[in-house]
C-alpha cells in the first residue's frame, strides 16, 4: 500500500470467471481504507504476483477512536475489517507488455508505414520551405516599408 509491503498472499482460489485471493496483513495496526483500488500485477523475472492497494483519497484520523479490525464496530468504519471482501482489477503484467511491444515492432516493420512516413516528411520539408520563403518576403517588405517611413 503506497509502495510499502504490508502483507502477503496467503491463498488463491480460481474459478472460470473469477479469482479469490486471501491476503494477510502483517499487523492489525495497518488500516486499509474501503475507498481503494485493488490491482493484481506481476513483477520480477519470475512473474511474482503482487496485490497493489491504491487509496483513492485521504482519511482523516482526527476524532476517530481506535479501530480494532477484528471487532463488529469495525464494519461501520471507513476501513476494511477482518474477512472483508473487496473487488479488484487486473493490473499490469509482462505478457501484456510483450504483446504490446510485439504489435509496435510489427507496425514499424510494415513498408507501408515507412512510405507514409517518407511522404509526411517530404511534405513537411516543402511546407517549411514555403513558410521560410513567405517569412523572408514579409521581412523584406516590412523592412523596406519601415525604411521608407523613416526617410
Amino acid at each position: 500500500m503506497r509502495g510499502i509491503n504490508v502483507g502477503y498472499v496467503k491463498n488463491i482460489k480460481m474459478n472460470f470467471n473469477s479469482v479469490l485471493v486471501l491476503v494477510h496483513i502483517k499487523s492489525k495496526n495497518i488500516l486499509v481504507p474501503k475507498n481503494v483500488v485493488i490491482e493484481t500485477s506481476q513483477t520480477g523475472l519470475l512473474n511474482d504476483a503482487v496485490i497493489d492497494i491504491i487509496p483513492l483519497g485521504t482519511v482523516s484520523l482526527e476524532n476517530m477512536p481506535d479501530i480494532d479490525v477484528f471487532s463488529d464496530v469495525c464494519l461501520e468504519s471507513k476501513f476494511l475489517c477482518n474477512l472483508s471482501y473487496i473487488y479488484g482489477e487486473r493490473g499490469l503484467n509482462y505478457d501484456d507488455l510483450i504483446r504490446a511491444a510485439t504489435r509496435i515492432s510489427q507496425r514499424f516493420d510494415d513498408p507501408r508505414f515507412f512510405n507514409l512516413l517518407y511522404v509526411f516528411l517530404q511534405n513537411s520539408l516543402e511546407i517549411s520551405e514555403d513558410i521560410a520563403n513567405t517569412t523572408s518576403l514579409f521581412y523584406h517588405f516590412l523592412r523596406g516599408f519601415l525604411l521608407h517611413l523613416t526617410q
